[in-house]
């Protein structure tokens, strides 16, 4: 699910838009195994599925990699931020395990399939600019080397600034996300699977049997189903009470002539958080990280010799409340599998989520699955996390309704301004206006369960503060849990 034509695509929708073409599923069809999602978790499952001999078909709401992966920083790699030290050395060894088995899966499948996607080995660095935090820097590279993963402590990077320490990774990688996952998605169709684009799932009915329905009429038979759609879909894990959504931005910044390139992956882990990568041939220099891209121009402003911004994105992730993605099945039991809570590291998370899967429905073993069960028990303080979550959710339910009471006027709304407000017969309503002065109104309350939308500027979208669905300005489902439109409204 999700857009290529967003207000602001990201680089490598730009670079990269088109793609082979997928019909929509038509009719009725049988398969092994049905995979929702044509990210790089749902297409790394089935790939790795098809080259177990597994028949697969692979349904997307949208276009192939027009989600989530496609605005991504799109670093390929086990280094993420300040992870290890927290979780233990078991589990630990198990997350960075997996982690590198994606990496390697990665660069496996692109020499397989002969992929074009400017896959390069890197290093990647975790930085603090901050004395107060050389230990936790410490910390992290002796948790990381337990954990058998290529850690070193350094002070010494390339960045055009001083850092006090810095966790370093060898041997990493980045890549062109879009490219890499059409290079997938050719390889599961040469594999024998069956792709369909423009087919959005509304429903799974789940039995000995599962089948599978789309919007459009269409319906898949499977003995397993995999929801790989960022958030589950289905509500029966309620993984979307164990997961919350948190938005980061990204602009590529092209650099003034002659200015030596950044060579390696950098995140900072001071506020707020800064993340650099370069691309097109080390002339390009991606900045995320938290902040508005007002926020992040002027700092690359002040940091780089900046000559122009090539583009601007942004994107929602789901961070788990005890650090650890959810992959296998929603249930004890089910014919459905899921795999979500990625943590903005969804490379090598989402493709290690296709491996352990793979296994799961095949009968394989796999050592690291237990630490990722999508059915797993809650600790104590993961437990104090999740009330803490959900308490937030809560407040937006309430507190968003009751300022929906108070809503403006829609003669209040300038061109290019959107909110929720009041009609003239009383309505409220989700109302953008255009440059043209046409009001574009739809129901203010998201399909998914019922908080109220709040519309997101920068990007032109109505964004819900719940559990993360995104709709266009017309209401059209970008990004779930939601599968169902904002209802069209009345403007006067």
């Amino acid at each position: 699910m999700g857009s290529l034509q967003e207000f602001n695509p990201s680089l490598w929708a730009v670079t990269a838009p088109g793609g082979d073409e997928h019909p929509p599923l038509a009719g009725s069809a049988a398969a092994d195994v049905v995979v929702v999602g044509a990210g790089i978790a749902g297409l790394s499952t089935a790939l790795a599925l098809a080259e177990a001999g597994v028949d697969v078909v692979v349904l997307e709401a949208g276009r192939v990699c027009s989600g989530v992966t496609a605005y991504t920083t799109a670093k390929v790699t086990s280094l993420h931020g300040l992870t290890y030290a927290g979780l233990g050395a078991e589990v630990g060894r198990a997350y960075g395990q997996a982690n590198q088995a994606g990496l390697d899966a990665v660069a496996q499948w692109i020499e397989r399939y002969a992929i074009e996607c400017d896959f390069s080995r890197r290093p990647a660095y975790t930085y603090t600019t901050s004395r107060e935090r050389v230990q936790e820097i410490a910390k992290e590279v002796e948790a990381a080397q337990l954990a058998g993963l290529p850690a070193s402590f350094t002070t010494t990077t390339e960045l055009p600034f001083a850092v006090e320490a810095a966790v370093r990774f060898d041997d990493q990688a980045q890549f062109h996300p879009r490219d890499y996952c059409l290079g997938l998605t050719r390889a599961i169709v040469q594999r024998g699977g069956r792709v369909h684009e423009h087919s959005r799932v509304v429903g799974v009915d789940e039995g000995k049997t599962c089948t599978v329905r789309t919007r459009e009429g269409g319906e898949v038979t499977a003995g397993h189903v995999v929801l790989a759609t960022h958030l589950p879909i289905l509500d029966r894990g309620l993984f979307f009470a164990k997961c919350h959504p948190k938005p980061s931005h990204a602009i590529a910044v092209r650099l003034e002539e002659g200015t030596p390139a950044i060579h390696g992956m950098y995140l900072g882990v001071d506020q707020p958080t800064r993340s650099l990568r370069s691309a097109e041939h080390d002339e390009v220099v991606i900045v995320g990280g938290d902040g508005d891209y007002t926020a992040l121009e002027a700092w690359a402003a002040a940091t780089l010799p900046v000559k122009a911004i090539e583009a601007r994105w942004s994107a929602h992730d789901y961070v788990p409340v005890d650090g650890r993605p959810f992959i296998g099945r929603q249930l004890p039991g089910s014919h459905v599998f899921v795999a979500t809570g990625f943590k903005k590291w969804g490379m090598t998370n989402g493709t290690a989520a296709g491996l352990m899967l793979a296994d799961e429905i095949t009968g394989r073993e796999n050592r690291w699955r237990a630490a990722f069960d999508a059915t797993r028990q809650w600790p104590p303080i993961t437990s104090a996390n999740l009330y803490k979550e959900n308490a937030g959710v809560a407040h937006h339910f309430v507190g968003d309704r009751l300022a929906a009471l108070k809503a403006p006027a829609l003669d209040t709304l300038g061109p290019g301004e959107g909110g929720v407000v009041r009609t003239p017969g009383g309505t409220k309503v989700a109302a953008f206006r255009d440059e043209g002065g046409i009001v574009h109104a739809v129901s203010p309350v998201c399909t998914h369960l019922g908080c109220v939308v709040g519309f997101n500027a920068a990007e032109r979208t109505w964004d819900c503060p719940c559990h993360g669905s995104r709709f266009t300005v017309d209401g059209e489902v970008i990004e779930g849990p939601a599968t169902d439109d904002l209802a069209r409204r009345a403007a006067e």
